[in-house]
């Protein structure tokens, strides 16, 4: 049945749409004959808890991991999967779905593509934080974007960007977006970013709301060590966002250093996948007459 033999299921709880989906995918692969590894949340809604691994322990025991839910779903797989090397599909249950993008009446179809070999699998790189608290170091991941930002609603903060350790600017805003390529179609387009193709090894910062009206989005080589450190102009609290699922807090005078991880994600996208196809029915950018 090809190269994929042991399987995990991933699901977003909450939603009987994707509770419908995960019973087809689950029960299209047990009758293929394929392993099936259940992480908690998915076992909850199948009823099989007493048969539930942690996604941690599934990235160590699988050859391929499938998502049900949306594109957050599919930021906190990318995360506990990326170190493993295991490959992600995603059906998508969410709205945009440019990251699980086989959609719910498609799923035999797509899926008896996948398990035979018939896919394209596409490498996506994380984005590492680092986040230096005196003598505490905290480290967390996002496939999206590492956003500082203001703790307080409506107040600007201040901070220095050094680039490899060379000072860029000060700024005052409301934050910064560090996004990857994956995320220029996320947070970072909403907040006037460019929109990167996948591949490209390069990560852009995008200003929120910043002080100076010359203040532009800026895009540097994907391996760049980037360190934002936090200025006490306004004597605020900042916080530290990755993907918008993990959180940590940052006061006047620490910084937080972003580089592009070692491990990538690897995405699977069905037969005649094209990200530009994706962007123009995501993003509803014209076609052409006759299409």
């Amino acid at each position: 049945m090809g190269e994929y033999k042991k399987v995990g299921l991933f699901a977003r709880i909450g939603s009987d749409l994707v509770q419908e989906s995960l019973r087809a995918v689950n029960t299209f692969l047990r009758n293929r004959k394929i392993e099936v590894f259940l992480e908690d949340t998915a076992a909850v809604m199948l009823g099989h808890e007493g048969s539930a691994f942690t996604r941690g322990e599934i990235g160590g025991m699988v050859d391929l991991v499938i998502a049900v839910g949306g594109d957050g779903n599919m930021l906190g797989a990318a995360r506990e999967l990326a170190p493993h090397g295991v490959p992600l599909l995603g059906i998508n249950r969410g709205r945009l779905g440019f990251l699980a993008d086989v959609s719910p009446d498609e799923i035999e179809l797509r899926l008896d593509e996948v398990l035979s070999g018939q896919h394209q699998i596409e490498e996506h790189y994380l984005l590492e934080g680092e986040i230096t608290d005196g003598d505490n170091i905290q480290l967390s991941s996002a496939l999206n974007e590492v956003i500082v930002h203001s703790a307080a609603v409506a107040r600007m903060i201040e901070f220095n960007l050094f680039i490899d350790d060379v000072f860029v600017y000060n700024q005052f805003s409301d934050g910064l977006i560090i996004s990857s390529p994956t995320g220029s179609t996320a947070y970072a387009l909403s907040a006037g970013g460019p929109i990167m193709h996948p591949s490209l090894d390069a990560m852009a910062l995008i200003p929120m709301f910043p002080h100076s009206l010359n203040s532009r989005p800026l895009v540097v080589p994907g391996g760049s060590e980037l360190r934002i450190e936090l200025g006490a102009r306004y004597g605020g609290d900042a916080k530290v966002s990755f993907d918008s699922q993990m959180e940590f807090q940052m006061t006047p005078g620490e910084s937080v250093r972003v580089r592009k991880m070692n491990e990538k994600l690897k995405l699977i996208h069905p037969p005649g996948h094209s990200f530009y196809s994706v962007c123009r029915s995501k993003l509803d950018w014209a076609i052409r007459k006759g299409d």
